[in-house]
This record gives structure tokens, C-alpha cells and sequence, in this order.
């Protein structure tokens, strides 16, 4: 006999249809709710520096060049957050003094908030430094507000799974398998909202973004240097995923990229606005904040498992009954 008799096949299927049907209506309803918010101003620089010039010491005052003059450009225009994209500044932030101190002294001539990717010195260990790729916020007097450090990283090209039995690996990353992961999942606070900042591509991962907007959250902000991908379909892929964290946790994302593509995404998953790939240039948006904890910002996959659960049972019976006649 099968687990459950016809009706409850019939059942099963009737109960999948209304919730599919639900679904289509309360994403109609969603996307005409208007959710209390505040706007403010930002603008993404896309530097678009070329791979081999990123880390070349000879090159360090020209990147800080194209990335002072875009930022000045986008002062222009009033933004209250400027957003940087991985990386983006040459050297150690806060280890190298002359560049760092430089770069602070900057920073209070835009009168607004900045958002950098750095790579920042943690320690040393074995005489080899330890690094962490980070998110820097310095405020409107050049302080600094908050660090974020990578929590996820990148297998072969930020660290070495199985180091001690893979040890011959390190030939081909000379040099990048000496990143130590964050653990805190930790927002910055700013006069115009809360936000966490992903990094590369932890955009893709649900669950880790999640944490970060759990208990609370006005925006997101997502920083990476695409460049790897070349003129590829991977960049485009990488800027859609953001789409869905956006839509999962009903949070507005600003997008910087180094070559692309950077873009301004609402909390409803609308691409407000975005770049192509290998420009250098401004982007600047209106962002509207969102404070809504949604179902899976609180609960996370639990929807999914049961589910998971239901399909189980379903199928087993469905199956089951073709298996007996």
C-alpha cells in the first residue's frame, strides 16, 4: 500500500498549488508597499585599475590619483557615503603611515563618510605577515568608525585548505595565502543608517548575509574587484546575486566594483541603476533605508526544511503508488 491513500495526494497537490499562487500574490502586493525609510545620497567609484598595476609600488600615487579625483567628483554632488571597492587603496591602511595619513587628511575635504576596501596587517607569524581583507569607514572627520573583516574566504587564493597536506600549493599563491579570516558580524552606524558590508563573493552565500541583518539593519553594502572575471558573463553573474540578498532581506544594496559592475539596488531587489564593465567613473544614487526584519532575516532556511520535508512525504507517495500498479 502507499504511505498515504489518493486523497491526500490529491491534498498534497491542491496545498502546493494555493501556496504557489500565494506566492505570486504577496510578490504583487510587496512590490507596491511603500515601507517608512529615509534617503540619502551615495556614490560608488569604480577605478577601474588595471590587475597589474593594483599592487605595483610604482603605480601607488596613480591609483590614489584616479580614486582622489572620483571622489571629489562625487562630493560634487552631495553624497553623504562614498563607497570605495575592495582593495581599492595600494597598500596597508594604518601600517603605512605617510599613504595612510595622506589619504585621512583627504578625507575630510569630501564632508562625507568613506567606505574603503583595504588590506590591513593583523600580526606576523613564522615571519610572514598575517593580512585580513577589510572594510575601512572613516567619518566626515576622518576618524575611523568601523572595520570589517572578512569573514569568507576565497579556497587557493586568500588562504590554503589543507595546508599542511596540500604544502606545495604555496608556490602558486605566493604571496595571498597568508589572509586570516573575521569572525564578528558587525554593522557600521552612520547619522543615515545601519549596514554590513559583504565582500567579494560573500554576496553569494544567503545564510552568511543573513547574520548580519538578523536583529536589525537599514541597508547593504557589497565592495569586490571583479577584474578577475575579465570580459566575461562572470561579472554580470556576480552583480545579480545581490538582487536576491537584497529581496531576502528587504535591504537596499550599493555595489562598488573595480572594473564593474557597480550599481544601486532596492530593498524590493529593483536595479535602481548600474554600470558596464572596464569604465572608470562615478555612479551616485538616491538610497531609501529599510528597516524590515524579514521571515528569513529571523528565521533563516526553516521555510526551506519544511518544505523539504513536504516534498518528501509527496513524493513518497506518489511514487509509491505508480510502484504498486
Amino acid at each position: 500500500m502507499p504511505l498515504f491513500p489518493l486523497s491526500y495526494t490529491v491534498i498534497g497537490f491542491a496545498i502546493l498549488a494555493v501556496f504557489i499562487i500565494f506566492t505570486v500574490v504577496y510578490g504583487q502586493i510587496r512590490l507596491r508597499q511603500q515601507r517608512p525609510g529615509q534617503e540619502f545620497r551615495a556614490s560608488v567609484v569604480q577605478g577601474d585599475i588595471e590587475q597589474d598595476k593594483k599592487w605595483d609600488p610604482s603605480y601607488q600615487d596613480y591609483v590614489m590619483g584616479i580614486y582622489k579625483n572620483l571622489s571629489l567628483e562625487a562630493s560634487s554632488s552631495s553624497s553623504s557615503l562614498i563607497v570605495w571597492p575592495e582593495t581599492a587603496v595600494p597598500f596597508f591602511f594604518g601600517s603605512e603611515k605617510r599613504y595612510t595619513e595622506d589619504l585621512i587628511d583627504f578625507e575630510r575635504r569630501l564632508n562625507a563618510y568613506l567606505l574603503l576596501g583595504s588590506v590591513l596587517v593583523k600580526g606576523k607569524k613564522d615571519q610572514r605577515y598575517l593580512l585580513s581583507n577589510s572594510a575601512v569607514l572613516l567619518d566626515r572627520t576622518g576618524s575611523v568608525s568601523y572595520i570589517y573583516d572578512k569573514i569568507h574566504m576565497v579556497p587557493f587564493g586568500e588562504y590554503v585548505p589543507l595546508h599542511k597536506i596540500l604544502f606545495f600549493i604555496n608556490k602558486l599563491v605566493a604571496g595571498i595565502g597568508d589572509y586570516t579570516p573575521g569572525n564578528q558580524y558587525i554593522r557600521a552606524e552612520t547619522p543615515f543608517g545601519e549596514f554590513a558590508t559583504l565582500i567579494c563573493y560573500e554576496i553569494v552565500f544567503p545564510g552568511l548575509v543573513r547574520k548580519f541583518y538578523a536583529n536589525g539593519g537599514d541597508f547593504m553594502i557589497t565592495i569586490t574587484n571583479d577584474a578577475w572575471f575579465g570580459r566575461t558573463t562572470g561579472p554580470y553573474q556576480h552583480f545579480s546575486m545581490a538582487v536576491f540578498r537584497a529581496v531576502e532581506n528587504r535591504k537596499p544594496v550599493i555595489r562598488a566594483a573595480n572594473t564593474g559592475v557597480s550599481g544601486f539596488i532596492d530593498s524590493n531587489g529593483r536595479i535602481i541603476s548600474r554600470t558596464g564593465i572596464f569604465q572608470r567613473l562615478v555612479l551616485t544614487g538616491d538610497v531609501r533605508t529599510d528597516k524590515t526584519r524579514s521571515f528569513y532575516s529571523k528565521y533563516g532556511d526553516l521555510f526551506t526544511y519544511v518544505w523539504i520535508i513536504f516534498s518528501v512525504v509527496l513524493l513518497t507517495n506518489v511514487f509509491g503508488r505508480t510502484s504498486r500498479n
